[in-house]
């Protein structure tokens, strides 16, 4: 029963804070001798704080305002990319303390390597955030592939199949598909609306449907596999086994060609080069023909671009928009509003760290040992 108590405060407050202890016991239903004693409980675990003086105590006198801390715990986001590692370290105010990363090129890699350069790389950012004075609880990864437990079934871009990722931390640990956490990463930390399809593009294009706040995982998990949709039936082969599947067409490697990053793109954008425009029109053809799809299968409200779609948005728009438009105008009056993802590059890795700020609200019982 205390556990539960303390899951519905930490709510209360998170949801809707700072709240006085007056108005807490009002939100919840529980007693004010109860919510005091849990939020003492909060504050000696530094999860929440009191200051600030607001009306809403007894008999219309001022109260103190309970609300989330960012200056004692945290949380780890990990990310595995093919072109980098990053990790960084969030407070539960949702505001990123520290964010490293280690540009790499990690494509057909050998896993045991790898995962030790990520484990030094969270060690180092774990020391750096207890010198802040953090106390890191609890670590998510984000990998370009699929997932069950904590084995990485397939991440076709890095060479991997069936790699059991453990050991990493010596804490409370979790590991999700990019794309999934780059939903959940746009969803607390960028757009903030609870219905949405985000669209990640990278090496390969992966999606996350968020319906009411929540992500659509599907039946196995494997929900969101955009970048494997025909656009082209008979087209050039896709490493998955089939041809003509999204990725060909919009996929980093395609759209980057022979440039070495994503900003050399957009300086040839910039400044005209027809190549680059024509490679990008393509894309977003390409992209405007699966999101249709898409649209019609899930009926999402808006559309998020994310990954190396997000700073290619001003010449992707248009293609992506036009497609969407002609597809659907007999269907529906309008196609869902297209948008640039808030957060870019940055999603997966804050949807990681994010997962937990979200296990800590739901169970703080467990998660911090009250």
């Amino acid at each position: 029963m205390r556990a539960r108590n303390l899951a519905v405060v930490l709510g209360a407050i998170h949801r809707s804070g700072p709240h006085t202890r007056a108005a807490l016991a009002e939100l919840t239903g529980l007693t004010k001798t109860t919510v005091s004693s849990l939020v003492a409980d909060l504050l000696e675990a530094g999860v929440v704080t009191e200051r600030g003086v607001v009306r809403g105590g007894e008999r219309g006198r001022p109260g103190v305002a309970v609300s989330l801390s960012g200056h004692r715990v945290a949380t780890l986001g990990l990310e595995i990319n093919v072109d980098y590692l990053a990790a960084c370290v969030v407070d539960l105010t949702r505001t990123v303390r520290l964010r490293r990363t280690r540009p790499a090129d990690n494509r057909n890699s050998d896993p045991a390597h790898l995962l030790q350069e990520l484990r030094g790389l969270a060690k180092e950012t774990i020391d750096d955030a207890g010198a802040a004075g953090l106390r890191v609880i609890g670590a998510a990864l984000a990998v370009p592939g699929t997932v069950e437990g904590e084995t990485l079934r397939s991440a076709p871009h890095l060479g991997w199949r069936d790699i059991r990722v453990a050991g990493l931390v010596d804490l409370p640990f979790a590991i999700d598909n990019e794309a999934n956490l780059a939903a959940l990463g746009e969803l607390w930390f960028g757009a903030r609306e609870t219905d949405f399809l985000y669209v990640s593009g990278e090496i390969g294009v992966g999606a996350g449907l968020v319906v009411a706040g929540s992500l659509f995982r599907g039946t196995f998990g494997l929900a969101g596999e955009l970048g494997h949709v025909v656009v082209v039936p008979d087209g050039p082969a896709c490493r998955c086994g089939g041809r003509g599947c999204l990725e060909v067409y919009a996929g980093q490697d395609t759209l980057l060609g022979a440039l070495d990053s994503v900003s050399a793109l957009v300086s040839r954008l910039e400044s005209g080069d027809p190549r680059a425009l024509e490679t990008c029109a393509r894309a977003g053809h390409a992209l405007g023909v699966a999101l249709t799809s898409a649209v019609h299968l899930l009926d999402p409200g808006m559309i998020v671009l994310g990954g190396v779609f997000a700073p290619l948005f001003p010449w992707l728009e248009g293609p992506v928009a036009d497609g969407l438009g002609a597809r659907l105008a007999h269907m529906r009056d309008s196609p869902p509003a297209l948008v640039v993802s808030k957060i870019g590059p940055d999603a997966a890795v804050l949807g990681a760290a994010g997962m937990i700020i979200q296990r800590i609200i739901a169970e703080p019982a467990e998660v911090l040992g009250l």
